[in-house]
C-alpha cells in the first residue's frame, strides 16, 4: 500500500485531491484541467486510489472519482504528527544553539 504523504506529495496529485474535494470527476474531466496526458492522470489516480485517497465508482462506460473522507483524515493525521515530530526537534534545535551562546 502506497504512504498516503508520498501520494499527497507530489503536485499533480495533490491538484487532483483539490479537484475532487470539490466534486466527484471523471478521469476526462480531470484530465481536462492539466497539461499532462490522460494517461498520466490515470496513473496519478491510481497511486492516490492505492493509497485510500480517492476510489472510482463505475458508472456504466465512464469511471467517476471521489475523495476517501477516511483517506484525507489518515493524511491529516500524517501531516500532524509529522509536523509535532519536526516542531518538536525544531525547539530543541532553538534551545541548544541559545545554550550554547
Amino acid at each position: 500500500m502506497t504512504d498516503v504523504l508520498i501520494a499527497a506529495a507530489e503536485p499533480n496529485r495533490r491538484r487532483i485531491l483539490q479537484l475532487l474535494a470539490s466534486r466527484p470527476r471523471t478521469v476526462g474531466t480531470i484530465a481536462s484541467e492539466f497539461t499532462v496526458t490522460r494517461s498520466a492522470i490515470s496513473q496519478h489516480l491510481g497511486v492516490l486510489s492505492e493509497a485510500g485517497l480517492v476510489a472510482a465508482e463505475k458508472v456504466g462506460r465512464k469511471r467517476i472519482y471521489r475523495v476517501l473522507p477516511g483517506g484525507l483524515q489518515k493524511l491529516q493525521a500524517e501531516i500532524d504528527r509529522f509536523w509535532t515530530d519536526e516542531l518538536d526537534l525544531l525547539v530543541a534545535d532553538a534551545h541548544a544553539l541559545r545554550s550554547q551562546r
